[in-house]
């Protein structure tokens, strides 16, 4: 116990409220501001190792920068004769920890609210590259409130590019695999210990236990926990992905930050039955690891120590034999080709010809038949062309020979003529038939004593699916009859790029996207995404679309937005205001009331008609009936009263009417009474079940404009039921 009632002159000692490993926590008063505060002072026996000072004010330095809603706020920090000190925020309230213990499983509403506040604690530390290092519920405060705050960063260290290994301080049962083989620590092993801590909220159990933190370490390096549903048979599949997905033991498998989580939680408490968690797949990198016989003794030593089975490892033992042969793990076998040792060599070296001559043969054959074309080429021409040559070289002709000769040219041009005549006649003009289907182009190409047959298909921005695009042989060229011509079908336009318009303005998306597609807009509320921002679009983008296709977007209408109901002012059950409350995650809790009987709601966190969030907190105070020194009655009045209306109503339009118990309370209230109700005997009130002997009747009315004219409050007496 600190034996001073004043630090610093300033803070007035109350009362010891806490412990922990290195300090003690105390309540006081800061006598200047005239609040109540927290005061944690570092224990005596570490006030003189400097190591402990040190990570004592590293955790002031390090918190101290942190302003949330969700967070306990640093205030001061400094020293006094050799005491060390910390003071911060005073919360009213327990620790998760005793509220899992008091309820032993935390509703799935319950749990996402609180992990949200939590979540928006740790994303505003990891904002400042701090990282908490020690999420657990004894570190989760619940105020009377039911606001939820993130407190003792005491092994928090902020997080640079040259994060360094750091010692293991936190409770094992919450600690990351990489805290626990005291490897690199960052914002992911916040993740996994915040999913921890879920998974206890929601079955009331940690997954890891054992006799020694060494035990637990294990199993979070080791084991798989048993999935959540075994314990809470009713936790819907997003909550459950969820804390799997925070507790992988590789931190790639995790979220890969607080505020996807958060992203995730808000989904899970609007569509808790929807698959929606993307869990990241296994890559499997391990290697043939050496076991050598020593390593495997200090292995089984350290086994026994954390009460490991040993048949563990008896498989991995080395066979009999030398004490310095290795044994090696079986690393899966890759099949090898079998070796090629079939060749008769004999043959091999027969057949075997000089590269060189091999080449200078394939030369001459090629030459040889090339010789050979040549000759037969021109021993036609001199064949054909021989008549006419020794009648025209014949200068000794005579006119009859010359006669002949002129006949036989005639002939001959007659002939060349034909042949031309022929070749035309046996030639066709390839038409064209691009834009053609193949069952027209097939029709018209028949026609000319052509062909057709389907070469491939290809995109085409101009031609629709099924018709030609292109030919071979070209359209107007002429080709022989029976040429078969080549065409290539149009299998529809082209596939383009979709631009990726998530983040985007809803005017920018359109803008991006209407050039080459059609756009359809859909719009919904989002907790995470500003109004007038695209939250999704279906194909998404980088992914390969046709010219024309029709892409949704999805545009943020923002956070969606509720009022908060009045359930204290009509003396509603706890059912009752449960079931007005069903846009909040509803948290209660009990105090005596003098008035109100058990079961009565008597109070709410967050004042009636306020618009907020829809699946905000809310907390209700509800009566556990008066306090068991006193004995106030149970009974029950009535009140009935006959309300006259003014001598003059010319410019009365009616009338509004509460009635309130003795402490101020309303009890009912009848608004917009017009003049015409009350009539010539005036307006009979009546209400029963009043906890009040008596009470206050105020009566205002109102012009014809609604505006009030005048107010009369008196004194009422209820009379008991009977």
């Amino acid at each position: 116990m600190l034996e001073m009632n004043y630090i610093a002159d300033r803070y007035e000692i109350i009362d010891k409220i806490g412990a922990g490993g290195m300090s003690d926590v105390y309540k006081a008063k800061d006598l200047t501001l005239g609040r109540f505060v927290a005061i944690k002072v570092l224990k005596a026996e570490f006030s003189e190792d400097m190591n402990f000072v040190t990570k004592f004010r590293t955790e002031a330095q390090s918190a101290a920068g942190l302003e949330h809603p969700n967070i306990v706020n640093i205030y001061d920090v400094g020293s006094e004769n050799g005491i060390h000190y910390i003071v911060m925020e005073y919360v009213e309230g327990i620790t998760l920890k005793t509220y899992i213990e008091k309820k032993g499983q935390l509703t799935f509403k319950e749990a996402i609210s609180i992990a949200i506040q939590v979540g928006r604690g740790i994303e505003a530390a990891h904002a400042k590259n701090i990282i908490h290092r020690d999420i657990k519920p004894q570190n989760i405060i619940i105020s009377t409130e039911g606001k939820v705050k993130v407190t003792d960063f005491g092994i928090a260290r902020a997080a640079t590019s040259n994060t360094i290994n750091s010692d293991v301080m936190g409770s094992v049962h919450y600690s990351s695999p990489e805290q626990a083989r005291n490897g690199f620590v960052d914002g992911k092993s916040d993740i996994y210990s915040l999913g921890i801590v879920m998974y206890e909220m929601v079955t009331g159990r940690v997954p890891f236990d054992g006799d020694t933190t060494v035990a637990v370490a294990i199993q979070h390096l080791q084991e798989d926990m048993v999935i959540p549903s075994i314990y809470a048979p009713d936790l819907p599949i997003s909550m459950e992905k969820i804390i799997l997905k925070c507790t992988q033991k590789n931190p790639d498998r995790r979220y890969e930050s607080i505020m996807a989580l958060l992203a995730d939680l808000r989904k899970a408490l609007i569509n808790p039955q929807e698959d929606f968690v993307v869990m990241v797949p296994a890559v499997n990198q391990d290697k043939t690891r050496i076991i050598r016989e020593g390593d495997l003794h200090q292995i089984q030593k350290e086994a026994e120590t954390v009460h490991v089975k040993p048949q563990v490892y008896e498989q991995a033992k080395p066979a009999s034999g030398p004490a310095s042969k290795p044994v090696q793990r079986q690393a899966p076998v890759k099949k090898q080709p079998e070796p090629e040792e079939a060749y008769d060599y004999e043959e091999e070296e027969e057949s075997e010809v000089n590269p060189g001559m091999e080449k200078a043969i394939t030369i001459m054959e090629i030459g040889a038949g090339l010789i050979i074309v040549a000759v037969i080429i021109f021993l036609l021409i001199n064949l054909l062309g021989g008549f006419s040559g020794k009648d025209k070289g014949n200068s000794e002709s005579s006119e009859q020979t010359q006669t002949q000769a002129t006949e036989t040219g005639a002939v001959s041009e007659a002939m060349s003529e034909t042949a031309a005549s022929e070749a035309i006649k046996d030639g066709v003009v390839v038409p064209n038939v691009a834009g053609k289907t193949y069952e027209e182009a097939q029709e018209i190409l028949n026609g000319q004593r052509l062909g057709i047959r389907e070469n491939g298909s290809t995109s085409s921005d101009e031609y629709e699916v099924g018709q030609i695009v292109s030919q071979e042989p070209a359209a107007e060229t002429t080709v022989e009859a029976n040429t078969t011509i080549l065409v290539i079908t149009s299998s529809g336009k082209g596939s383009i790029d979709i631009p990726s318009v998530e983040g985007k303005k809803e005017a920018e998306a359109v803008s991006a996207l209407s050039g080459d597609f059609k756009v359809n807009k859909t719009y919904s509320h989002s907790d995470t995404v500003e109004a007038g921002y695209v939250m999704s679009q279906s194909p998404a983008g980088g992914s390969q679309g046709k010219s024309g296709d029709t892409i949704t977007i999805e545009i943020s209408q923002g956070k969606e937005a509720v009022t908060v109901p009045d359930v204290t002012t009509t003396y509603k059950s706890e059912e009752q205001a449960k079931a007005l409350l069903t846009d909040f995650v509803v948290t209660v809790t009990r105090m005596h009331h003098e008035e109100r009987p058990a079961g009565i709601v008597i109070g709410q966190s967050i004042e009636a008609g306020k618009q907020v969030e829809k699946g905000t907190a809310i907390t209700i105070i509800v009566s556990d009936g008066p306090t068991p020194s006193q004995n106030i009655t149970t009974t029950t009045y009535k009140f009935k009263a006959t309300i006259k209306a003014p001598s003059d109503t010319s410019n009365v339009s009616g009338a509004d009417i509460i009635l309130k118990d003795s402490a101020g309370k309303p009890i009912e209230q009848w608004l917009d009474q017009p003049i015409s109700r009350f009539g010539a005997d005036g307006l009979s009130l009546n209400k029963g079940g009043i906890f009040s002997k008596t009470g206050t009747l105020t009566i205002t009315w109102l012009d014809l404009d609604g505006v009030e004219i005048n107010t009369e409050t008196k004194t009422v007496e209820f009379v008991p039921e009977s």
